[in-house]
């Protein structure tokens, strides 16, 4: 009435905090009292807003209880009013909280304002500091131990222990804590007796605990909230002449009364790493065994025992008998072994096959190596089994496939030598020029990068008995040595059927009655010309072929599309012919898609970039072919024929 109603306050709870971190309402105004009576007891570990003002010294300022979600004793009455929660405690020791409630939200206050809390907070701390909660019907009293009982109970506990008290300044405030008792189990990390850190500061036995660990300070939270403190892998240091020391460790802190037990289980290095062996040796299948060779004591793990399928109650087999365990033909690699260990002493090692009692044959690698005392004598022998079967099994596995692999490979490599003698049979890589009166004739192959893509695209620039010059290029359909065999059979046929006189419309009309019956139902593209030196004209014709391209000074366009169908599709077919003129200096390419394809173009737009290419007419044809080849922009990987001829 006196204190809060001025700053419009209308409720206020006064919470006495137990030792085991539980809040229990020691007070309240201006709440129900059913809602009062229903928030008596708040259990440990339940997130409320009183609970939180324990968390900060300087307490919790809530603009409104609706916006933290939180809890609280006259939620219901004043859910968007603000709160406050300020804890309440002496001699560096909390012994609860106050909170008061506001029916609208809080703005932020002056500091006179939280001046006149914190010291309100105080005065109940000295009124909770000798509060006992009262006894409900059927509530059992609150067994507080004091530090006599604290220091029984960490006498029986098996991890080391201290028990702390609180050591106060000459103004009141908590200064350290005094190590009142250090159990048994304990061993200080510097190497002190144990006499010697009881009695002392924990701060001055162990300056680092305010350091990074921040151990002083889980303590000193512990003891003023009353809330337990458990960490996993905590890393704590001690100073060891001025050195600091590491090591890792399970910390527990817990509050009884006004004492703290402070307990820590230091990891046990050897434990974990003997788990850790025993794991790597259940993976990779690893047995050890030591045999004493003065007592005859032998000891097998239980990763041996299972390697040599026997029960683990049975005698272990001595070095010795080893060979009467493994396949006959190994005994010679045993017997090398067992001399280089126990004859020459020196460690040793070998594989064999090991037949158990359960007709199962396992390959084995086994390692050892002698132990000799002061006098020089062997003492014993130690070493392990490992089972190396499935790498057996994998390497035989291997060996077969590289030999499967080596033998393709072969068979490739030869297929694609006879392949390219056929090509080279046909197309031979130095061709010697045609002697044509005013006329230039030039012939390109570019054969696949790859050379598993032996193609079978074809050219042929040959002089008639007529006096024309036949001129064709092709490309059959596929890659490798049945593509290249149907492309020598049509490239012959084509050669022998234009020494008739018939016209490239009708020879073409012959060759793909020749591809249907005669190759095994090839297909194949074709376009053939006949070119009148005496006329300067060309009698042309195609078989779904890309049309020749008639460069003419700066330009250079397709000869207009005539119809012919692919060579093999269908048993009869006719092929149109045309005729174009060509003047002095005219040049006249023809080409196979591989001089243009593209994977991510259409044909049209790569016809395009070819016509760009070739307008630039070098001094000589020869210049003009090669200039082609190089800036090709086909990313397909196929064999190409080029084909040209200038007139004058």
């Amino acid at each position: 009435e006196q204190a809060l109603r001025p700053l419009g306050a209308v409720a206020v709870a006064i919470w006495a905090a137990g030792y085991d971190g539980a809040l229990t309402l020691a007070g309240s105004a201006g709440f129900p009292p059913a809602e009062a009576a229903r928030w008596r007891y708040v259990p440990p570990d339940v997130a409320t807003v009183a609970r939180c003002g324990l968390t900060e010294r300087s307490g919790q300022w809530f603009a409104s209880l609706a916006g933290t979600g939180l809890p609280s004793v006259g939620r219901h009455q004043y859910p968007d009013g603000g709160r406050v929660a300020v804890p309440a405690g002496t001699g560096g020791r909390i012994h609860g909280v106050l909170e008061i409630a506001w029916p609208s939200p809080l703005p932020p206050q002056p500091p006179q304002v939280v001046r006149q809390v914190e010291a309100l907070a105080e005065l109940c701390a000295h009124t909770l500091e000798s509060y006992t909660p009262p006894r409900g019907p059927g509530q059992e009293p609150r067994v507080i131990p004091d530090a006599v009982e604290l220091m029984d109970l960490a006498d029986g506990l098996h991890d080391p222990a201290l028990v702390l008290v609180p050591h106060l300044d000459a103004s009141g405030h908590l200064a350290d804590f005094r190590i009142q008792h250090v159990n048994k189990r304990f061993m200080d990390p510097a190497g002190r007796p144990r006499a010697v850190v009881g009695g002392a500061l924990l701060l001055e036995a162990y300056p680092m605990a305010a350091g990074d660990s921040e151990l002083f300070q889980n303590v000193e939270r512990v003891y003023a909230t009353g809330e337990p403190f458990r960490a996993r892998h905590l890393n704590l240091t001690a100073l060891v002449d001025q050195v600091p020391l590491s090591a890792v460790a399970d910390i527990s802190v817990s509050r009884h009364g006004n004492a703290v037990l402070l307990i820590w289980r230091i990891e046990d290095e050897t434990a974990r790493l003997a788990s850790l062996l025993q794991h790597a040796q259940r993976l990779g299948r690893i047995g050890g065994f030591e045999e004493n060779l003065l007592t005859g004591e032998i000891t097998w793990n239980g990763q041996l025992f299972d390697l040599y399928g026997r029960p683990h109650t049975s005698t272990p087999v001595p070095l010795e008998e080893l060979a009467a365990h493994a396949h006959p033909d190994d005994a010679v690699a045993i017997g090398r072994f067992l001399r280089t260990l126990l004859h020459h002493r020196r460690p040793a090692s070998a594989a064999f096959r090991l037949r158990r009692p359960d007709g199962v044959t396992r390959h084995v690698r086994v390692v050892a190596e002698p132990v000799l005392d002061t006098d020089d004598r062997l003492l014993l022998v130690r070493g392990a089994c490992q089972d190396i079967s499935a790498q057996h099994w994998t390497e035989v596995a291997l060996a077969a496939t590289r030999d499967q692999l080596a033998h393709t490979e072969q068979q490739a490599v030869e297929r694609a030598r006879l392949t390219l003698q056929l090509q080279h049979a046909i197309m031979p890589p130095a061709q010697t020029p045609l002697q044509v009166p005013d006329l230039q004739v030039a012939v390109r192959y570019r054969p696949a990068e790859t050379e598993q893509l032996v193609g079978g695209d074809w050219y042929d620039a040959v002089m008639l008995p007529s006096g024309l010059v036949l001129l064709c290029v092709g490309d059959v359909a596929g890659h490798g040595i049945e593509a290249a065999t149907s492309m020598v059979v049509l490239r012959n046929a084509l050669r022998g059927l234009a020494v008739t006189g018939a016209g490239p419309g009708q020879l073409l009309s012959w060759l793909n009655i020749v591809a249907h019956h005669l190759t095994g139902g090839v297909t194949a593209t074709a376009v053939c010309g006949l070119y009148d030196p005496a006329r300067r004209s060309l009698r042309w014709a195609r078989a779904g072929h890309l049309p020749p391209v008639l460069v003419r000074g700066p330009e250079a366009e397709p000869l207009p599309l005539v119809r012919g169908m692919l060579l093999g599709a269908v048993a009869e077919a006719a092929y149109e012919e045309a005729e174009a003129q060509l003047a002095a200096g005219d040049t006249l390419l023809m080409y196979t898609d591989g001089l243009i394809e593209r994977r991510d173009r259409p044909v049209e737009e790569a016809l395009a970039q070819l016509l760009s290419t070739v307008r630039p007419t070098p001094t000589t044809l020869d210049q003009h072919l090669d200039r082609l080849l190089t800036y090709s922009r086909s990313d397909t990987d196929d064999d190409t024929c080029l084909v040209g001829i200038r007139v004058g």
